[in-house]
């Protein structure tokens, strides 16, 4: 045995043990009862201080410095745990443990305090971990900006800074884009009601034919639609409402995507660092690229509107193309999730903004909502109506998630770029989805970006799939493209 083989024996244990402990926080999302909220806390808080034990064992700094790697997957394997090494030994145990005790009690308080619409009550445990995350970022940031600590949580070699340059080169071409289409007449919205036994029937032959293997994995419900899990075991979760089918149905092809990732990484790399995906932002590009590009595409709508009128009848909606409007219709709403393409950008730019001044320090928590509000109204012309649609709307922050949200931009960023690249190499691929064969483009995706897991580094993982370093041109040149076409610009 090499140190190389005695590393990655006692790695496979913790990366399982990983997966232990995200079992936990599924379940407390979709079947723990509300009674165990206290235990699951505790529970949570035995397995952070199980896995900050492992993760800074002496032996692990030890192996590291002897490792020889043998190829390209050796030294992915060696910086992960490298990386993690570090990075975990600047927290101490109590804080790991303490973080996810505060954040399983904070999510139940969270639940809570958006179905009462009472910000009031949920504020005192957000500011616990406000404060503990504050903490933990000053402990590993040292020197270096605390944000960009939490943010290289979820993506790897990001900064503040450079998301926050990105950020401001998409803005006025999305703020003038949404401008021109409000000026224009809006596509029909659908109307009626729509069985929640029926839209979960069609929910799961969606993620049947984006090729979610349901031999692996499982759709349950919750309040916040989420994907759990690698390997021989990734869940999905969905949510139905009665007045919005597309709310169940673009969440589920949503959650596929990211699935789909965990689920296409090569069976080698199973139970080891690189057998996960690489980065928040790389996730997001695979279940923006499935929900937009593709399950929002003229082609694959067709299909769909098809599919739909065989579930409910008839709906409404005269023919596909008014149904693609209606899929892709832009107009007011409060929920990031269920924001159009145009807009939804501008949800995330807000709450980057937000938590970045939480951190910092130049904003307070007692603040927040108001804060939030005052934002919203600028960036969007209207007023929140009620905290479920505006600071209570998100799960994250309750989860101590800093640093997540700007990912999803970066998701959508990577995905502009990697469905200019799939379009190259699938020509037929409007004709497939046409009859609702997604099968070459999660194929080009699986073998250019997902069977690779964490072998590359987030940029260099879109880079190495589209020959290009990953820019904005692609999603906008993309949005203006389709949407111009819709609202006739």
């Amino acid at each position: 045995m090499t140190a190389y083989d005695d590393l990655m024996t006692f790695q496979r244990d913790t990366e399982a043990l990983g997966q232990v402990a995200g079992r936990l926080g599924w379940d407390q999302e979709t079947m723990m009862p509300e009674g165990a909220t206290p235990q699951r806390a505790e529970e949570h808080a035995a397995m952070a201080n199980i896995l900050h034990a492992r993760r800074i064992d002496p032996r692990v700094g030890d192996w590291l410095a002897k490792a020889e790697p043998a190829d390209d997957v050796a030294a992915a394997n060696l910086r992960h745990i490298k990386r993690s090494f570090e990075r975990t030994a600047k927290v101490p145990a109590r804080l790991a443990a303490e973080l996810a005790r505060t954040t399983s009690l904070a999510h139940r308080t969270w639940a809570q305090s958006r179905a009462d619409e009472d910000v009031a009550s949920f504020l005192p445990i957000l500011q616990k971990v406000v404060d503990l995350r504050k903490e933990e970022a000053s402990a590993i940031a040292g020197n270096t900006d605390p944000y960009d600590a939490l943010l290289d949580d979820y993506e790897p070699g990001a900064t503040g800074d450079s998301i926050g340059a990105m950020f401001a080169s998409l803005r006025p071409r999305l703020v003038a884009l949404r401008s021109a289409i409000l000026d224009r007449p809006a596509p029909a919205k659908l109307s009626g009601t729509f069985d929640d036994a029926a839209q979960l029937d069609l929910s799961t032959k969606l993620a049947l034919a984006f090729g979610y293997d349901l031999n692996n994995g499982r759709i349950d419900k919750a309040v916040h639609p989420f994907s759990s899990g690698s390997g021989l075991d990734v869940r999905i979760t969905t949510r139905t409402n009665a007045v919005d089918p597309f709310n169940c149905f673009y969440s589920t092809v949503h959650e596929v995507g990211h699935a789909a990732y965990e689920q296409g990484i090569d069976a080698a790399h199973l139970l080891t660092p690189v057998g996960a995906g690489v980065s928040m932002g790389v996730h997001e590009s695979q279940s923006r690229i499935y929900e937009n590009q593709l399950g929002r595409s003229r082609a694959f709508t067709g299909w769909l509107y098809g599919q739909m009128r065989d579930q409910f009848g008839d709906f409404g909606i005269a023919d596909e193309d008014a149904f693609f409007a209606t899929v892709n219709r832009v107009s007011d709403g409060f929920i990031r999730t269920e924001a159009d393409e145009v807009q939804y950008n501008l949800h995330v730019l807000l709450r980057f903004d937000l938590e970045r001044a939480l951190m910092s320090g130049d904003l307070a928590v007692g603040d927040l909502e108001s804060a939030w509000n005052d934002r919203f109204a600028a960036d969007f012309g209207y007023s929140v109506d009620k905290p479920s649609n505006g600071v209570l709307q998100d799960v994250h922050w309750s989860e101590g998630l800093f640093g997540y949200f700007p990912t999803y931009t970066l998701g959508n960023v990577y995905a502009g770029c990697l469905n200019e690249a799939m379009r190259v190499a699938v020509p037929s691929l409007d004709d497939d989805l046409s009859r609702g064969d997604t099968s070459k483009a999660t194929r080009w995706l699986r073998e250019n970006v997902q069977q690779f897991g964490g072998l590359r580094p987030p940029v260099d993982t879109i880079a190495h799939a589209t020959g290009n370093s990953p820019s904005e041109g692609p999603l906008l040149d993309y949005l203006e493209a389709k949407f111009s076409g819709i609202y006739q610009l």
